[in-house]
């Protein structure tokens, strides 16, 4: 069982910033991937980003919206994976919710062993 914890979600302006961090406990593996949804009102949950966890990787994905905006990363150590988001729009409005796989690569369509409860992000025009 994996147990993932969401915080750095809130009420920001557009064009500012935000972290979201995930923090994971429980039985991971050696080669999972961990990642960001997201889902806005009204509107079916969508891929964000992703990170490969697996010793040899640390390959990062993002969708198409969020490219040169957003940023993943991971901390080993404290078992973390965070998502800075800069240049915020209003368009991305939306609960994140953090996800974990046991395969070794997450996208828009891999099977999601794991949620989090997710975090309200919303941005003003």
């Amino acid at each position: 069982q994996v147990q993932l914890v969401e915080s750095g979600g809130g009420l920001v302006q557009a064009g500012g910033s935000l972290r979201l961090s995930c923090a994971t406990s429980g039985r991971t593996s050696s080669s999972y991937a961990m990642g960001w949804f997201r889902q806005a009102p009204g509107k079916e949950r969508e891929f964000v980003s992703s990170i490969s966890l697996s010793m040899s990787s640390g390959r990062t994905y993002y969708a198409d919206s969020v490219k040169g905006r957003f940023t993943i990363s991971r901390d080993n150590a404290k078992n973390t994976v965070s998502l800075q988001m800069s240049s915020l729009k209003p368009d991305d409005t939306a609960v994140y919710y953090c996800a974990f796989t046991y395969a070794g690569t997450m996208l828009s369509g891999t099977p999601v062993n794991y949620w989090g409860k997710g975090t309200l992000v919303t941005v003003r025009p």
